[in-house]
């Protein structure tokens, strides 16, 4: 069974959004994306090279949403080119008297906080990969321990905050599903990621070229949880890019192998599909 090309990672994501210009802000002020431009109901943000990262879309009137009950985004995941500057980041969500999570993943430091809709949001720096361990099978260890807050904290010192520096892009996605099975058919079968990890049988861990992860799936809202409205906030999709033709033609030979539907825009250089739990996936070459 062929994998994915080893450089593919993860691009853009597309989130819904009950009110754009709140959001606007939050990811502005607290998380630090650089505004690039606003279409309408949509908005486009980077980190400091202009390529977008995260894209905002208002959805009118649009209804809250339990997400312990339904499939779609769990959180996704920015990574940081550095330890100081995700102490720089936590110091900025402190000042704003933001609440968040954390958990030091022993391949990561992760702190976890929601957008004003309740879309989940990681902001993470990886430890080197020679620091990494892996267990007999070759599948990363991952744990959860505390986070040295503090040693982050220390770390940033004095420093000026100037949101999201040079280097930062989305890490990974971590979704909700209804099966998990099925999800791994797909994710790893299908669009070709590797099994990394698992937690038990209700999470696993897919990743490109021995990543720890670029895609995480978990049952935790329940087996065939159902899909979130499309009137609620949350993932419109998310991006996977592949270095060139030759590695999206592969994808879109596996996928039509599978009888999965797709959709091919941009001249067939973008592939569009829907995982098991209707989590839309966008596969495209790299500008």
């Amino acid at each position: 069974m062929a994998s994915i090309h080893p450089a593919a990672e993860i691009g853009a994501v597309r989130l819904k959004v009950s009110d754009l210009q709140r959001s606007l802000a939050f990811y502005r002020e607290v998380i630090g994306f650089k505004f690039i431009k606003e279409m309408g109901n949509r908005a486009e943000l980077s980190a400091s090279e202009g390529r977008p990262l995260l894209e905002l879309e208002e959805i009118p009137g649009a209804a809250a949403l339990d997400r312990r009950r339904t499939a779609g985004l769990y959180h996704f995941a920015i990574l940081l080119p550095s330890r100081k500057s995700l102490g720089l980041s936590v110091r900025n969500l402190i000042r704003h008297g933001v609440y968040f999570g954390q958990g030091d993943h022993w391949v990561s430091e992760a702190i976890y906080l929601n957008d004003p809709d309740g879309n989940g949001i990681e902001l993470y720096a990886d430890r080197p990969r020679d620091q990494w361990e892996y267990d007999a099978r070759g599948g990363v260890k991952m744990g959860t321990d505390p986070v040295d807050v503090e040693g982050l904290l220390e770390l940033a010192g004095d420093d000026p905050w100037s949101g999201m520096p040079s280097g930062t892009k989305v890490g990974h996605i971590h979704l909700h599903v209804s099966d998990l099975a099925a999800s791994r058919v797909f994710y790893c079968d299908v669009l070709g990621f590797d099994l990394m990890a698992n937690l038990g049988d209700s999470a696993l861990f897919v990743s490109a070229g021995g990543y720890h992860h670029h895609v995480g799936l978990n049952i935790w809202a329940g087996v065939g949880a159902p899909p979130a409205p499309e009137s609620a906030p949350g993932l419109r999709n998310y991006e996977v890019l592949v270095p060139d033709r030759a590695a999206l033609d592969e994808v879109r030979s596996r996928l039509a192998g599978a009888d999965v539907p797709f959709v091919e825009t941009r001249e067939g250089s973008q592939l569009e599909a829907l995982d098991p739990s209707r989590n839309a996936v966008v596969v495209r070459v790299r500008s």
